[in-house]
């Protein structure tokens, strides 16, 4: 049996001491939490060729929700995309993929925050 989180005022949960210490609490909060409530965040390494790379930046710049956060003459860009401010991670990295003269759109890191 699971044990229950205590209520506050506000309708947030606090884990119960015996949940937090075995970690259960972020699971059992994870899966209460409604999907509206859930921001993801991923960084994607994208390669263009070097005389491609303005016109690659300007189409990940016009992406909502897509952020150049570092960029080489060589062609490689680190993007950072952020769910809150535009399409699903997973949408927009297939629309980065398929973006004209782009050479590989790889996952690097990607995280979910239920708060």
């Amino acid at each position: 049996m699971a044990l229950l989180g205590l209520r506050h005022r506000d309708d947030t949960m606090t884990p119960h001491r015996r949940q937090f210490i075995k970690g259960q609490w972020i699971e059992d909060t994870a899966e209460r939490a409604p999907a509206s409530n859930v921001a993801e965040i991923a960084s994607v390494l994208v390669q263009t060729r070097p005389e491609r790379l303005a016109s690659v930046q300007a189409a990940i710049e016009d992406m909502a929700g897509a952020e150049i956060a570092q960029h080489d003459p060589c062609g490689k860009l680190v993007v950072v995309l952020d769910s809150s401010e535009g399409a699903a991670i997973g949408e927009s990295l297939t629309r980065l993929s398929l973006m004209p003269y782009v050479l590989s759109a790889t996952l690097i890191f990607h995280g979910l925050d239920t708060a």
